[in-house]
């Protein structure tokens, strides 16, 4: 969690959940809060599933064992403890565990489910799972083991153990076992009724709550990606013609006249671009369709804040309680297709950011094309420059080619082949994050590289958005006269980046990008 503040609410009412608001707690440590009305739902649901508890209904998940083993009748005197068996046999996962910001996520997107009042959970588990969101007592949730339906069985398992005094947590700056953080809180572990171990482990929020964070700094990273467009266009004089609003106006992709207008913007007024601009009449593809090329990833991270924008204010649960009509009604919500889907076409579309960005750099430290000193470095042969500087970028840009293979056309059978077919969504997320980790590093060697061959035209006058891109690099890195240790300063630059820092120090000069 990069800040805390806890003074900060969002009143929760499983409809108006936003992605920011999912960001503020996450990364802000934004505590939360129950609309009243949702507490009404909430009891009305947790009494239709205490009645068919008591009743010799057949109501899955809450009468019946889980999965292929739905055609067993659990006992009354073991309907409870089917629930508590529920969450220990499915917190099996494996691998790293997530980092905060993804955990507090998870926590957020499963209580606002739960608050829609179709799930069965009671107030007084509902109320545990907050006390440990506002309380920063984070579970440690192994982030291998969903296979995307049902739901994320597994990492939601772990989510929920701390709940009843298992599992393992991360309070206060350490890792301890569940039980003795809930005492130093001064709670004590809750009993779970029916279908409340199923309310907690079955729904969509850990490939969700992945998804919805690394949408939001692939947004920032692709205003970046324009902004390191516009150093290289500018450092490699290029001309303006390619971005001229009357050919976007023929070709009205929304995202591809965002970008256009953002270069036009960010090389305003640049007097290298007037200098070298008679004569010439076009540039290479990476920096001539810059619009087309970044404007269709923004448009690609545009169906996916809409998917999630969905999904994060969905009950995404089996069965699905519909209290005033006195019904559990088993379902598929659960599937995670829509986001694995929304996620591959994110780890492509990220992915493609970083390609074109490279593409440049190789423009950049090619002497036969740029005009510029060879890797632009003084003295080259004694100095090698950003020689391997683009190699790094070229082997990132590599792995996203294996990374960006879309998981979701994978299914495999689980549970005795009842669930069938299955979404991968989770991992869909996840090398989603990878690509974007990828991609953000690629994006910063541009940066690096640009401002250092900017520095060669630097008698000229930049746009002013480049000019104050430039500045902001140059806070961070200085001038390289002759070879550097290169890693600390493509980490520092990479860390402007992660911050918006760049994106942030060029709207402050010329107006907010789009």
């Amino acid at each position: 969690m990069r800040t805390a503040d806890k003074n900060r609410k969002v009143r929760l009412d499983g409809m108006s959940l936003t992605l920011e608001d999912v960001a503020n707690v996450a990364r802000k440590g934004w505590t939360v809060e129950l609309d009243e009305e949702t507490i009404r739902r909430v009891e009305a649901s947790s009494a239709a599933v205490r009645a068919w508890e008591n009743s010799d209904d057949v109501v899955y998940g809450i009468t019946t064992g889980f999965g292929d083993l739905a055609s067993v009748n659990i006992s009354r005197k073991d309907r409870r403890l089917l629930q508590e068996n529920l969450l220990k046999s499915h917190a099996c996962g494996v691998g790293a565990p997530f980092p905060e910001d993804i955990t507090r996520a998870m926590m957020l997107l499963r209580i606002n489910s739960l608050v829609r009042g179709h799930s069965g959970i009671s107030l007084a588990v509902l109320n545990q799972f907050v006390a440990l969101l506002n309380l920063g007592i984070h579970p440690v949730v192994p982030c291998q083991g969903s296979v995307g339906a049902s739901g994320d069985l597994c990492p939601l398992s772990h989510l929920a153990l701390p709940l009843i005094g298992h599992g393992s947590v991360r309070y206060r700056g350490r890792t301890m076992a569940a039980a003795k953080a809930l005492q130093m809180a001064g709670l004590a572990p809750v009993q779970l009724g029916a279908k409340e171990g199923l309310a907690l482990n079955n729904g969509t929020a850990s490939m969700g709550a992945m998804a919805v964070l690394a949408l939001l700094d692939a947004e920032n990273l692709a205003k970046t990606a324009d902004i390191a467009a516009a150093l290289s266009i500018e450092a490699l004089h290029g001309v303006p013609f390619a971005f001229d609003p009357r050919t976007h106006a023929l070709r009205p992709h929304n995202g591809q006249g965002m970008v256009a207008e953002n270069i036009r913007r960010l090389i305003e007024g640049s007097e290298i671009l007037e200098k070298y601009r008679s004569g010439k009449v076009q540039d290479a593809y990476s920096l001539r369709c810059v619009p087309q090329v970044h404007g269709a990833t923004r448009d690609a991270l545009g169906y996916v804040r809409g998917v999630l924008e969905v999904e994060v204010n969905s009950v995404t649960d089996n069965p699905i309680i519909f209290p005033d009509d006195g019904v559990a009604i088993s379902g598929g919500n659960f599937h995670g297709q829509p986001l694995a889907l929304a996620m591959d076409f994110f780890g492509i579309a990220v992915a493609e950011l970083a390609s074109i960005s490279e593409r440049r750099q190789a423009r950049l430290v090619d002497t036969s094309l740029s005009g510029l000193p060879p890797f632009l470095v003084e003295n080259s042969g004694l100095n090698s420059g950003f020689m391997i500087a683009q190699y790094t970028s070229a082997a990132l840009v590599s792995e996203n080619k294996v990374l960006a293979h879309p998981s979701s056309v994978d299914s495999i059978p689980t549970s005795a082949n009842q669930e069938d077919h299955v979404s991968m969504g989770a991992y869909s997320a996840r090398k989603g994050l990878s690509i974007l980790d990828n991609a953000r590093k690629v994006v910063a060697i541009e940066l690096l590289a640009g401002s250092q061959a900017l520095d060669f035209s630097r008698l000229l006058k930049p746009g002013a958005g480049t000019t104050a891109a430039h500045d902001c690099v140059r806070g961070a890195v200085p001038y390289l006269k002759h070879d550097e240790f290169l890693q600390p300063l493509i980490e520092r630059v990479e860390a402007l980046v992660v911050r918006g820092a760049v994106v942030k120090a060029v709207e402050e000069a010329i107006g907010p990008l789009r």
